[in-house]
């Protein structure tokens, strides 16, 4: 409690998942956090809890993956708010196929949501940082980032990306005092996964059951993943830097 404490942070894809989790998790650390999302209902919901809960927010609707989106969330943070010390990139999207099963439009719009947002977020955010002094950004990649998978070739690409952007990053900007990280999670209880199911035109039990089979046999959590993502963007992680930790109940392993 209180890790964030006086500071700023922005929550990508927050409407669901594990940016909602982070969100929320921001906010009981007591950060005041701007919550972005593309769904202005599932942005205004998080928000709404957060303030009831006694926390600060701001919801934000916006599309990361377009200039324009990141323009106006930025500028939102920075009025509200009075800047950005916490960046997290946890806007991301799945198409599930081979390079031949899946089409150009879909891996356009997958590599826009899954990469060109922490680009074209970090363009506008690293600046603000420097100007701080410093600040720390956590994107959401995957351990598909890490090592492959069966009929998920773009994803796979846009989260590999994700990882070495990430370590890039830490080495150009750590000397200003900003910290990248990125957390890899294993498949994690969020609608993202139920979508891939039926993608893949799976029986979603059947699939989360396979999707359990690792050394912790069960699925993660959302707040699991927040809670890796809190370490890494609060003091906690003061010495840690261009990291792609694995959250995954041992899958890598």
């Amino acid at each position: 409690m209180g890790a964030l404490s006086g500071k700023h942070a922005m929550v990508t894809g927050a409407g669901s998942g594990i940016g909602r989790a982070v969100a929320r998790t921001f906010a009981d650390a007591r950060a005041a956090v701007t919550v972005v999302d593309i769904d202005a209902g599932a942005a205004e919901q998080v928000c709404r809890r957060i303030v009831d809960a006694g926390g600060t927010a701001t919801a934000v609707v916006a599309d990361v993956s377009e200039p324009g989106g990141c323009d106006r969330a930025v500028a939102a943070a920075v009025e509200r708010h009075g800047g950005i010390d916490v960046l997290c990139n946890a806007a991301g999207i799945i198409r599930r196929g081979s390079v031949t099963e899946i089409s150009e439009d879909d891996w356009t719009r997958v590599m826009a949501v899954n990469v060109d947002s922490v680009f074209l977020l970090g363009r506008r955010v690293v600046p603000l940082m420097e100007a701080a002094g410093g600040g720390s950004i956590v994107s959401i990649a995957s351990g598909w980032g890490l090592k492959g998978g069966d009929r998920a070739a773009v994803y796979c690409a846009s989260k590999a990306a994700v990882v070495n952007l990430t370590r890039a990053m830490a080495i150009d900007h750590g000397p200003r005092g900003i910290r990248v990280n990125c957390v890899c999670p294993g498949d994690t209880d969020t609608p993202m996964l139920r979508q891939e199911a039926a993608q893949l035109g799976a029986e979603t039990t059947a699939f989360l059951a396979e999707a359990a089979e690792r050394p912790l046999a069960r699925i993660g959590r959302p707040e699991e993943i927040a809670a890796a993502v809190l370490f890494l963007a609060a003091d906690t992680g003061s010495f840690v830097t261009g990291v792609a930790l694995p959250v995954d109940g041992g899958g890598i392993a």
